[in-house]
Formats: structure tokens, sequence, C-alpha cells
């Protein structure tokens, strides 16, 4: 969920945890996603190194400022208004560092993303890619708005983001992805999800129990499991699956036992409430937050299968940490990039 492995593992840890709550069977609605916003601005950009830009955006669905980076393509600085590259939205673990990307991953080193404008935004901390429900108040952060609404818009008006999309993301960043493409049926090519809390109804105090730990109020981000059980499932993408049919989806994770990444005597760190786990899965499980990561993958990697979507799957031995994200983000690229440069754009 977070940089490096052990760091990585140690937030990502915090941010995707315990007691069970079975995933409800059923379809749920899913709402129409954020209305549009006013008042979002660009109020500073900064060129960081060449092809590294970082942008600062007054946002009204964070009341106040969000950070956006760029990894330009070739020929940006020549962009106009009939000039548009595809876009590829990476997003960020729990801790929603919009620097991670090109820092830990080295995606300025791949040449197959000359000709696409990567895109990376910021996330509050812990804010789980959705617009908080706050008691029923709503109001900031709503996150979806400002990725989705203020950024993109910003983006598409004047920094040469075109209307070919694709996303993935990390922990999550992996559920936000695959969570963004079913809310918004054609407004993203593809979607890959790397160690993605896919299906928080499943293992409810896999946020209960991080965010208590971490001092974030959970309750504020849908509200109560039971009692708001609507908006639990209008932000699962179990229940959303069918609305991502006609959208290739990536779908990887580790099953927590030690990989080729992993230090033997480094295991993840156990957080607090996340001890109640253990008994669900193998002794040799050193991970939980990436057993319980897998978990929540198959179960949606089989629904979706179910309704038809094209999902390709990656599961193997390995922990929560950037090492395995960044070889799966080199494994999801080619689908990505052939979703984003491949027929008529959807949306």
């Amino acid at each position: 969920m977070t940089s490096g492995n052990g760091r990585g593992r140690a937030l990502g840890a915090a941010g995707a945890l315990a007691a069970v709550l079975v995933v409800l069977p059923g379809g749920a609605r899913a709402d129409p996603g954020p209305a549009p916003a006013s008042g979002a601005e660009v109020i500073d950009e900064k060129q960081v190194r060449p092809r590294v830009v970082d942008l600062t955006v007054r946002s009204p669905a964070l009341a106040g400022t969000g950070k956006v980076r760029l990894l330009t393509p070739d020929g940006w600085e020549q962009r106009g208004a009939t000039r548009t590259w595809p876009v590829l939205y990476l997003l960020p673990g729990g801790h929603g560092e919009y620097e991670s990307f090109t820092e830990e991953y080295d995606i300025e080193r791949l040449p197959e993303l000359r000709n696409v404008l990567v895109v990376t935004p910021q996330m509050p901390f812990f804010g789980f890619y959705s617009d908080w429900w706050n008691d029923g108040r709503g109001g900031a952060p709503a996150v979806e708005t400002f990725h989705l609404d203020e950024v993109r818009t910003l983006l598409e008006r004047g920094y040469g983001a075109g209307p070919r999309r694709a996303i993935a993301g990390e922990s999550q960043g992996g559920y936000g992805a695959v969570k963004y493409a079913a809310r918004h049926p054609g407004m993203f090519r593809a979607a890959a999800s790397y160690s993605g809390f896919l299906s928080p109804p499943q293992y409810v105090k896999a946020i209960s129990g991080g965010a208590e730990y971490l001092k974030v109020d959970w309750r504020r981000i849908w509200g109560d499991p039971v009692r708001q059980r609507d908006i639990w499932l209008a932000n699962d993408p179990y229940h959303l699956a069918e609305r991502l049919r006609g959208t290739p989806v990536y779908i990887s994770s580790g099953d927590g036992t030690p990989g080729v990444y992993d230090d033997p005597v480094d295991p993840d760190p156990v957080i607090p409430g996340m001890q109640d786990l253990a008994a669900f899965f193998p002794e040799e499980v050193v991970s939980l937050t990436e057993a319980v990561m897998a978990d929540e993958s198959r179960t949606v990697a089989h629904r979706l299968t179910e309704v038809g979507v094209p999902v390709t799957t990656h599961f193997y031995r390995g922990t929560h940490g950037t090492p395995y994200w960044k070889r799966e983000l080199r494994r999801s690229l080619p689908m990505l990039l052939r979703a984003l440069n491949g027929g008529p754009s959807r949306g």
C-alpha cells in the first residue's frame, strides 16, 4: 500500500485488515457517480525534471488543495487545443502519495510510456477512493469527485489528456482502479489491480482495524456496514461486476507467504486486531494483509468471469510490497496499452 517493501508492507497492512463480514449476495444499485463540480483550478505548476510535472489543484471536493504528478509524453510541450495523448492513471495505495510511481517504479525508463500521459493524483490518507459519507452530510473529502471530475476535466482542458483512458493501482489504489472503472462504464478502457482491496464488505475489519490503528474514523467513509449497507455495496466491485462488461481487467495478488522479494526474517508487521484473522489462513502466511487481498482479489475475479468480463489474473507467492507491484505493472502494461491504442473511444 505504500513504498519500499518494509515501509510499504507496514502502511499496507494498516490499510487492509481483519474480522469477517461475508460478501453479500445479489447486486447493488450503483449510484451514477459524482455530479459535475465547479471551481477547481490549477494554482501552481512545477517542472520537477525533464518529463515530470507537478500540479497543485485548488479543489472544492477536498475543501483544500491536492497534488497531481504527470509523466509527460514526447512532444507534450507543443500540446494545443487539438493535440492530445492517451492517458494512464496510476493510483497510489492508502498513503496517497502522488510521487510514488515515478520515484519507486522507474516508469520514466519505460519506452512504452513515451507516447502516453501518465497521471498520478494524490489521495487523502486512507481515503479509499470514495466520496465520504460523513454521517450523511457528504462533503470533503470527496475523493472520487476530485479525481474523476476535477482532475480529469482540468487535464483534458489544458494538459493534453485525451478521451482514451486506462487505470491501474496498488493496494487501495487497485481497489480504486477497478471501482472507478465499474462505477463509470466507458470512462476507462482497461483496469488493473495489484494487491487490491477489491471487496471491502468481505473483510470489514480490514478497514476498521487498520483505520482505528491509524486513528481514522472509518465509518465516515461509507457509514456502518449494516445500517448503510447500500453505500458499501455501491462501492464494492464485487457487486458492480456487471458494469465492467467489455472492459479488460487485470487482477494480481500474492498469497501472503514469503516470495522471491521477501526477507524471511522480516515478515509483515501485524496490526492490532489483525491477529483474529490468522486462524483463517495457513501457518506459513507471514502477511495477513496480502492473504486478505488475495481472498478478495480471487472473489472479485471469479465474479467478473461469471458475468463475462475479460479477466487476466496472476496469483503468486509473496507479500504486500512495492517490488511485487512493480513487476505486476510491467506484466499488465501490454494489456493496458492495447486498450489505450486500439479501437474507437468509448467515452
